[in-house]
């Protein structure tokens, strides 16, 4: 089964656990690239906020088979 993610500020994340969403708060651009780089390797869908793209960047692209969404400002 795939699983689904994400990585952002806290407070506009972790709304997403109740729907069992796995949530990586990461407040600062370092946090947000350690969390992408341990997400495990079942996880297909990835919810980012903004910021978490904006510090993950060309990380992105090498992301495999994982389909990337990111909220609105």
């Amino acid at each position: 089964m795939s699983g689904i993610a994400a990585i952002g500020e806290s407070d506009r994340v972790r709304g997403f656990a109740l729907a069992g969403v796995s949530v990586a708060a990461a407040d600062e651009p370092g946090a947000a690239r350690a969390a992408w780089r341990a997400l495990p390797a079942e996880v297909a869908l990835v919810i980012l906020t903004p910021a978490a793209q904006a510090a993950i960047g060309g990380e992105l692209a090498d992301g495999g088979r994982r389909l990337c969404v990111v909220m609105p400002a």
